[in-house]
């Protein structure tokens, strides 16, 4: 995007994001090489020292934070718009009690009771606590609610909070800070669980579905948090009436499409992990992996309305080439690969200013990512033919070892990824059994809504060209011309 940050903006640089030396940067989500200028440099300095206020500073400070290499840190002394807070509800009267309980910095709530089967309770609580209530006769789910809620806000915010949560940080404080930016159109905090008694609900304080990690991020397709849910989101209202409200017909995945149906009109979406809110996950192993199910079959009808944002599994040729060949222990031949397809990208990139220390570590990186890319992809979508690869004893002991060799490979590589990441909760055994079931029933989901919509676009592997790192320079027209205004 042209359009620079606001004056006063502060830029905070990605961890991951390394300056090579004084023209070049690696970083961003996914990950490219940036060219500075001689007038890009200058700006640099200027985002380094604190605030960017001149023209060339902006533009360099935007470029850098749409492609995740650096975060917006917003000026804190612009005033915040108004927000107004819609929480969907039906039933459960105590997860709504605690929710309210939470919110305790004065925004106007809008309470939507979606049918339910005791509206006495709901309508009790909302007078308590001083909030609107909207009683809808017939249930429509959660994007008929908040569609509801929606009808009845009058602020330039919105804030969609589930009942289920729990506000432990002013995360609308924090985060409404971000619309001074006037390309933001929704922010997120971190969905982490909330602390459980049960073996299903410690698994899920370690690997919740809706925790997408600690990298602060440009929300995305494609980028390192491709979606943010609607447990607790800010979105601007004219951001919304642009594009549309919720979609009614989605009873899961309506909060994703709602996150890509933003993106697709050009807005900007951000992720700030340190920000939390808490969220109530089930506390038994089979309501845990039967939500798992349900989300995956929000795959298929959301393939189906962005096909394009749609990948499972990418696949660059050599890293995967690779990664079969060791599998199959072939090391040699391994080796070869990455002699003949990843050493001329290595000297392209040192072209670039990348040195070999550098590039050599982000080839590796490669073949690692996609070792866990396709251990995930082939343990969702084919897990039962790995367990069964694993416990067949057809064929001879030297086949059977590297067969299964190969089958436990795939199978636990997403688990052990995950494991070095975060706390095995809770024990290293039934993490990693709940982690291979929730993978499992996840995939199972994606199954049964292909079957439903009769496509095959959320199991289609994406195969893309040589892997390599996009360069993303700072135009020429960000020299001479644009230093004198």
């Amino acid at each position: 995007m042209n359009y620079p940050l606001p004056e006063g903006f502060s830029v905070a640089i990605d961890p991951s994001t390394r300056r090579v030396n004084a023209r070049t940067l690696v970083g961003g989500s996914p990950p490219r090489i940036l060219r500075l200028t001689d007038v890009g440099q200058q700006a640099w300095s200027e985002l380094a020292r604190g605030p960017a206020h001149s023209h060339n500073a902006r533009v360099l400070g935007r470029l850098l934070t749409d492609v995740s290499a650096a975060h917006p840190r917003p000026n804190a002394t612009c005033e915040p718009p108004k927000v107004t807070v819609v929480i969907p509800v039906r039933d459960r009267p105590q997860s709504l009690k605690r929710c309210l309980a939470s919110l305790r910095y004065g925004h106007p709530i809008v309470i939507v009771d979606d049918a339910s089967v005791d509206p006495t309770a709901v309508a009790e609580l909302a007078e308590s606590f001083g909030a609107r209530l909207i009683r809808r006769s017939t249930c429509g789910g959660p994007a008929a609610a908040r569609n509801t809620g929606l009808k009845a806000v009058e602020t330039a915010v919105v804030a969609f909070l589930d009942s289920d949560c729990v506000c432990v940080d002013d995360w609308i404080g924090r985060l409404i800070e971000h619309f001074a930016d006037p390309l933001v159109a929704a922010v997120a905090p971190r969905i982490a669980a909330l602390p459980s008694s049960t073996a299903a609900g410690r698994f899920a304080t370690s690997s919740g579905a809706l925790d997408l990690g600690a990298r602060e991020c440009r929300v995305m397709p494609g980028a390192a948090v491709p979606y943010v849910p609607t447990a607790a989101l800010l979105v601007r209202r004219e951001a919304i009436d642009d594009i549309g409200a919720f979609d009614e017909r989605l009873r899961f995945g309506e909060d994703v499409d709602l996150v890509w149906r933003l993106h697709r009109a050009g807005k900007l979406i951000r992720y700030q992990p340190d920000v939390r809110v808490l969220h109530a996950e089930p506390a038994d192993w089979a309501s845990l992996w039967t939500r798992r199910f349900q989300y995956g079959t929000s795959a298929a009808p959301l393939a189906c309305r962005h096909p394009e944002a749609i990948a499972p599994l990418v696949l660059h040729p050599w890293p995967s080439a690779v990664l079969v060949c060791l599998l199959a222990r072939r090391p040699l031949i391994a080796a070869l690969i990455v002699a003949v397809t990843a050493v001329p990208a290595t000297r392209g990139w040192r072209r670039s200013g990348v040195p070999t220390r550098v590039a050599a570590k982000i080839a590796l990186q490669g073949v690692f990512q996609t070792y866990c890319a396709v251990g995930r992809y082939c343990t969702q979508f084919g897990g039962p033919l790995l367990l069964l690869a694993l416990a067949w004893r057809g064929g001879t002991k030297t086949f059977q070892r590297r067969r299964r060799t190969a089958a436990a490979a795939l199978l636990f590589a997403a688990p052990l990824r995950a494991a070095f990441s975060g706390e095995m909760q809770p024990d290293p055994f039934r993490f990693l059994v709940g982690h291979l079931a929730d993978n499992m029933m996840y995939g199972a989901g994606v199954w049964f809504g292909c079957l439903r919509h009769r496509t095959l676009i959320p199991v289609r592997p994406k195969v893309v060209g040589p892997r390599r790192l996009p360069a993303v320079g700072i135009p020429r027209r960000f020299n001479k011309r644009q230093q004198r205004s």
